[in-house]
């Protein structure tokens, strides 16, 4: 856990809607994580990529970002094609996947009901992405995956969403000269409706290495 100091306590009682989602699954799946998810990757990180939430049968189970459920297995095979992960993703934890230079946060750490975490959610969860975000002083790039991560890291520099709009492939430079890059989120509805596809992926992050190697 790299950034162990600036994750919510496992029983986290901020949203009361998911304290009780997450009470629920603890009642039918014991042995599944069902807490927040911490961020995972390279504390040293030039990267950063932003996620939505975990997934029930994803992070939620694994505990680990992108981990277990469909979204991984496109979001892993781009970053080992792109050189920013290393070892074989095989959808556990325990996989020896490490990444290279990139981490991963939540913009919600906790499973929301049906994928679909509420403003509230997100403004109360935002707390932990500041915190983090200060902690990651070699970050250059980041990059949001749907439009939800994309507003909520806005409103975390204090940006108006009229000044940045969400769009796949759409550039940002933000006011203290770093970039933010959107994408389309890789959830199994995207990819399976051809709203995303691999090309359109691996393009973002290939996008992400050509500014970090910019004079």
């Amino acid at each position: 856990m790299p950034l162990a100091a600036t994750e919510p306590k496992p029983d986290c009682k901020l949203c009361p809607r998911l304290v009780k989602l997450r009470r629920k699954m603890q009642s039918e799946h014991p042995n599944w994580w069902n807490a927040p998810v911490p961020a995972w990757g390279d504390p040293d990180a030039w990267l950063a990529i932003l996620g939505l939430a975990p997934g029930m049968k994803g992070a939620n189970r694994t505990g680990r970002a992108f981990t277990g459920d469909a979204s991984g297995d496109l979001l892993f095979a781009t970053l080992n094609k792109t050189q920013l992960s290393s070892g074989e993703f095989d959808g556990h934890a325990g996989d020896g996947v490490s990444l290279e230079g990139c981490i991963i946060l939540n913009v919600v750490k906790c499973l929301p009901p049906e994928n679909k975490p509420t403003l509230k959610e997100a403004n109360n969860c935002r707390r932990f992405l500041t915190a983090q975000l200060a902690q990651l002083g070699e970050l250059k790039i980041f990059v949001a995956l749907g439009k939800i991560a994309h507003d909520s890291f806005i409103r975390h520099i204090g940006g108006k969403q009229a000044d940045y709009k969400f769009g796949h492939m759409h550039e940002h430079v933000l006011p203290d000269g770093r970039i933010l890059l959107d994408s389309y989120h890789c959830s199994r509805y995207n990819t399976q409706t051809g709203r995303l596809t691999p090309e359109m992926f691996e393009a973002v992050f290939e996008r992400a290495k050509a500014f970090k190697n910019q004079p």
